[in-house]
Parts: structure tokens; sequence; C-alpha cells
């Protein structure tokens, strides 16, 4: 008798709805090259050219400051948490691809980090002392007359 009454069928129409619009796949949020484990072994050492690499993956998102020869390659993949953690995301993968070229621009080495291998390097806590940005006595106490002037608009 339940099936046949007419709230059944609004109920399954409503089920139906809002299952629909619900989404079965993990949203992901990408930057940089996808899949970059993939194509950093198609790269071979001492036979690949710059060139090459250009073509198999693309520019570099980066090159090294003092040394143009050193070419860093970017992977960054987010998700939605669960539902406890309500507009988090989640760092799923995060790598890095390191190329160094010799001076005929041939592949001399690669390295890959991946979320784990980063983790294990050491920074400094060292601080460094820049004397350029600070201010002088009487820029500091004109800038805070003129926040207290202009601070409540």
């Amino acid at each position: 008798m339940f099936f046949c009454s007419k709230h059944f069928y609004k109920l399954i129409i409503l089920f139906f709805i809002l299952t629909n619009a619900c989404q079965l796949q993990e949203q992901n949020k990408n930057h940089g090259i996808l899949f970059l484990k993939n194509r950093s072994d198609i790269i071979k050492i001492n036979y690949t050219n710059k060139n090459d690499v250009i073509n198999m993956i693309g520019h570099p998102h980066s090159k090294s400051i003092s040394n143009e020869n050193e070419w860093y390659y970017i992977e960054r993949t987010l998700a939605k948490g669960q539902l406890y953690k309500i507009g988090r995301n989640l760092l799923k993968t995060n790598n890095i691809l390191v190329i160094n070229f010799d001076k005929y621009g041939v592949v001399s080495k690669k390295e890959f980090y991946d979320k784990k291998d980063k983790n294990l390097i050491r920074f400094s806590e060292k601080n460094t002392e820049n004397n350029l940005t600070k201010k002088s006595f009487v820029e500091r106490f004109l800038s805070s007359v003129r926040e207290k002037m202009y601070g409540n608009r």
C-alpha cells in the first residue's frame, strides 16, 4: 500500500534529484604540470637535451638564480577534505622535479621530490637582519601619527 501512495512517488523523485546533483568524483584543484612523475620517467640522463625537455614537459616554472642550467617543474593537487573538515583543502600530491643540464644542454642530473621527500629537507633557523628596510625614528613617529589621524575612517 505504501508503494502506491502519491507521497512515495514524490520521495523517489526528490531522491533522484538530490543524488543526481551530487558529484561522485573527487573535486581536485591542480596547479602545475599534471602527472609529473610519468613525464620525468621519460627523460633520460646524458641523452635528452633542453629542446626535448621543453617538448615533453613544457617550459620550466622556475630557473635557478645562480645557475641558468637548473630547471624546476612543479605539480600540486589539492582535494576537498572530509565532511568534518568543511572547507579545508587537503594536499594530495606535491611533486617537484629538478633537472640539471651540462654546458652543452644535455640532462646531467634529475631529481624528483614528492611530498614525503620534502619533509626530510632541513632548513636553517637563522634569521637575517635587513638594515635597508629599517625605519628611522622620524619615519616611525610620522607613520604612527598618520595611523592615529586616519585610522578611524
